[in-house]
This record gives C-alpha cells, sequence and structure tokens, in this order.
C-alpha cells in the first residue's frame, strides 16, 4: 500500500514514503557498504558483529564489556555470545576488573592482532575505492552529518522523557 493509499484509509494519519524514511534510507546505506566488506569476513569466517567488536577493541584496547556493547552498538546479552565465540576462535579473552569483580574486560589476542593486520590493508583497499565511486568530500559531509545527526537526535533523547511501555 503507497502512502496515498494509506491516507486514504479513514482515521490514519498519514505516513512519510517508505523510501523517505530515515531508519531505511540509513540500513540501505549501510547495506551498501557492508557488500563491500563482506566477501573479506567471509573468508576468514568472522561475523559482522565479531568484526565491529574487533575493531573496537583494537581501536582502544581493553574495554569493559558494558562500555564495548554500547560503543559497538550491541545489545548486552548479545555482546556476551559474541566475545563468547571470539574466545573460542582465540580471537579474544576475558577477565574480572581488579577494582569489581562485576565488571569483565575484554582484549585481543595476538591471533586477533595479526588477523586485524591482514584484513586492514585490504580494507583500506575497500575504503579507496569508496572514496574514488563516492567522493572523498562526500565522505567526509556524510561522517560529518551522521555525526550530527547523532548528536541533534542525542540532545532531543535527553530532553524528553521516556515513552517505554
Amino acid at each position: 500500500m503507497n502512502r496515498a493509499a494509506h491516507a486514504a484509509q479513514p482515521g490514519r494519519p498519514p505516513l512519510r514514503d517508505f523510501a523517505h524514511s530515515l531508519p531505511m534510507a540509513l540500513l540501505r546505506g549501510r547495506e551498501a557498504v557492508m557488500e563491500c566488506f563482506r566477501p573479506l569476513l567471509a573468508e576468514s569466517g568472522i561475523t559482522e558483529q565479531q568484526w565491529r567488536v574487533m575493531r573496537a577493541l583494537g581501536d582502544s584496547g581493553e574495554q569493559d564489556m558494558a562500555k564495548l556493547a554500547r560503543r559497538c552498538c550491541i545489545l548486552p546479552p548479545s555482546m556476551s555470545g559474541i566475545i563468547r565465540r571470539l574466545e573460542q576462535r582465540g580471537h579474544a579473552r576475558r577477565r574480572p576488573a581488579r577494582d569489581d569483580q562485576r565488571c569483565t574486560l575484554v582484549s585481543l589476542t595476538p591471533a586477533a592482532h595479526r588477523l586485524m593486520d591482514e584484513h586492514g590493508r585490504v580494507s583500506e583497499q575497500k575504503y579507496k575505492e569508496i572514496e574514488m565511486i563516492f567522493g572523498r568530500a562526500n565522505l567526509d559531509k556524510l561522517y560529518r552529518l551522521l555525526a550530527e545527526l547523532e548528536v541533534s537526535l542525542g540532545a532531543l533523547r535527553r530532553r524528553r522523557p521516556s515513552r517505554r511501555r
């Protein structure tokens, strides 16, 4: 049903056209980008979420699981499974924090660093291809706009009370 058909139904408010749904536009953009990187991940048997976690740990070093989950936009229960599978593959290790035994710290293993070094070269080639196709200025602008969107919506979220059911 298109927007006109939806709006034509009595008592229904008009909806934005699906093509202009911001969440869908962001998902389509993400999918287009990930299509460039999925073959690399599939080659090593690493999932997108595992790679996201490895990238975050590689970038910032050892982190507590709660902070890591927030940084990677992964729900904490899912993060536990991702870390467990990375441990099974020999790519991550965890330990309790010295000052708070309830807190679990996660770090990468040397094997994970080697894999990231291997993938890093190919990944940078993919970024160069994206820059050639999309343009460096457009990519910089996109990063800036996405950061501004995140900050703006974060400010909006802080001003409004939660509407959880």
